[in-house]
């Protein structure tokens, strides 16, 4: 009897998964994906369920950024799908690598009304980089082989493929399919070798030149390349949020604490694998000097010249690696001979201010000495950290409080101030990075977005240490008497539930919660969310800041001022 070479189409789609390299889907399962997800398993494929395809589509994307290889992400269709852009989105906007697989009617039943049909191909199509349905179940191992390539090929994005229950569920002869080698790596190119010459020449003119470092230089794993050229070189840099620890924060070249005055003073900018949103400001007066030169380098040629009054002269289009080894060798006999002291001075004086804030000791808590707290238990305990910070005040103030030595080392909300990414890239983070713990700083507004995924971490026993920045509300809470007040009064929007016990949901999942409301029960807390091994959420009591003016610090508006004069 001639042995048998069918194969069920749930088994090819896991096979073609794991042939490409994928060893972590992040999902939910339900008609007609859970035969794919056990699939996945049975091959040895990690398969980390989640509460909500929401989360699973973040944590997806945030395991692409961290890899620099797609994070597939599993999900029912319909609502599923629905749930799920948002992790499109976030991908397509942050261009971190994503593939999403996801369950559709069967393919006879189109237009009939079907279980959760949509149109998901057509709806997914203007938001991916490729959005398509196999033609056959035995083109299938291709089909997904060119959405999983193409999301990280280029500049990286979203990709989608729509497996329709027939697909799973059928079967063919495996000679029918196509084998599939490992992903390989991306390829690189260099840029225009006249267009780096010109680059490095005004670099060299410069009267104080400045390296903007973005997270597409820490996607891109540049760090080696960057470092060399700022050290050698001398040149003054500035991170941008996720962009830290590609150059340490601890080196003496970075002005990140006098960001405001180097901005308005540097004539020449190198910008790094970031672009001219509002993040920088659009590159424009009053937070950029009047008529600034920027040298733009990016994968993507249509993002040079965006913004800064449309300047393309100087852009530089390749692998930022290799760009700026190119740059290196051009500025070969090259060193910045001395930062302005007008800078130095200016540091020092913000880093005396937030010190002095760090230090207050003052009740009930604030951020920065709630903050300091947590960085010595760090240091203390020999944490190696990966940082994740989502909502407003919370992350803002966490940004400059928290030192980042390493890439990669700090995600945050994004380029689309995401909130609800916490728990989700705290699980990418696991699962990505073992080695590594996930220490999470949390307005307790974004971490309600998605504090049920507590129990994925503790079912998928992935660690992590979660300080709930508790301040009653959004951006600010509201004074403790406005909650028994006498007549009732209407709470403002803002205001959320009066030091609601975020970790007793953490008690409720099997991991473990600690309340703190003075400095000496957060040191404690601090010390065993770090050390314990465990899901551990720290529910820090804070000043509800409700005489504070209702702002997010990063936006902030300034009048015009004058270029300074160098």
């Amino acid at each position: 009897m001639p042995l048998t070479t069918t194969v069920l189409g749930a088994n090819l789609i896991a096979s073609s998964l794991y042939d490409l390299g994928v060893r972590v889907i992040f999902g939910i399962v339900g008609i007609p994906v859970i035969e794919v997800a056990d699939a996945c398993i049975e091959k040895g494929i990690r398969f980390i369920s989640f509460r909500n395809e929401q989360s699973a589509s973040y944590a997806a994307t945030a395991y692409g950024y961290l890899t620099g290889k797609p994070g597939v992400c599993l999900v029912v269709g319909g609502p599923g799908v629905l749930h799920a852009i948002a992790g499109i989105g976030n991908s397509t906007s942050n261009c971190f690598p994503l593939l999403l697989l996801a369950g559709s009617s069967e393919s006879h039943q189109v237009y009939k009304g079907a279980f959760q049909e949509i149109d998901q191909v057509s709806m997914l199509t203007p938001f991916t980089k490729f959005a398509g349905r196999p033609p056959s179940l035995s083109l299938l191992p291709s089909t997904i082989e060119k959405a999983y390539r193409l999301a990280y090929y280029g500049r990286p994005g979203a990709t989608y493929i729509d497996l329709p229950a027939d697909y799973i569920q059928g079967s063919v002869d495996r000679m029918e399919t196509q084998p599939l080698c490992p992903a390989s790596a991306a390829p690189k190119v260099m840029a225009d070798a006249s267009r780096v010459k010109k680059a490095a020449q005004l670099i060299r003119n410069a009267k104080l030149p400045l390296v903007i470092i973005g997270k597409g230089a820490a996607y891109g794993q540049a760090e080696d390349a960057i470092r060399e050229l700022i050290d050698k070189k001398s040149i003054p840099f500035l991170p941008t949020p996720m962009g830290k620890g590609v150059v340490p924060d601890s080196s003496p070249l970075n002005f990140a604490a006098a960001r405001s005055a180097i901005l308005r003073t540097s004539d020449v900018i190198l910008l790094l694998g970031g672009r001219l949103n509002w993040i920088l400001h659009y590159g424009e007066p009053p937070k950029f000097r009047e008529g600034v030169k920027i040298v733009q380098v990016d994968i993507a040629n249509e993002e040079i010249g965006n913004n800064n009054s449309g300047n393309a002269e100087y852009g530089l289009v390749g692998d930022i690696d290799l760009v700026v080894r190119q740059l290196s060798a051009e500025l070969q006999d090259y060193k910045f001979p001395s930062i302005p002291k007008a800078l130095i001075a200016s540091r020092e004086e913000n880093f005396a201010v937030s010190e002095k804030k760090a230090n207050n000791a003052i009740l009930p808590l604030t951020y920065q000495h709630c903050y300091k707290i947590i960085k010595d238990a760090i240091r203390a305990t020999d944490t190696r950290a990966i940082f994740v910070s989502e909502g407003a005040n919370a992350m803002d103030i966490a940004r400059s409080a928290f030192d980042v030595e390493e890439p990669r080392q700090r995600l945050d909300a994004g380029t689309m101030a995401t909130m609800g990414v916490g728990v989700g890239y705290a699980i990418a983070a696991a699962a990505a990075c073992p080695d590594h713990l996930p220490v999470c700083i949390e307005g307790d507004s974004a971490f309600g977005f998605s504090a049920m995924e507590l129990e994925t971490a503790t079912r998928s026993g992935l660690p992590m240490a979660i300080f709930v920045m508790n301040n009653n509300g959004v951006y600010h809470g509201v004074e403790p008497a406005a909650y028994s007040a006498s007549p009732a009064k209407p709470l403002p929007s803002t205001a959320l539930g009066f030091e609601t016990r975020y970790d007793l949901i953490a008690e409720a999942v099997g991991g473990k919660g600690l309340i703190a409301r003075t400095p000496e029960e957060l040191k404690e807390a601090a010390t065993t969310a770090l050390t314990n091994g465990a899901v551990t959420v720290v529910n820090v009591i804070l000043d509800p800041g409700a005489k504070t003016k209702l702002e997010f610090g990063w936006l902030a508006s300034t009048k015009k001022k004058p270029a300074s004069k160098l």
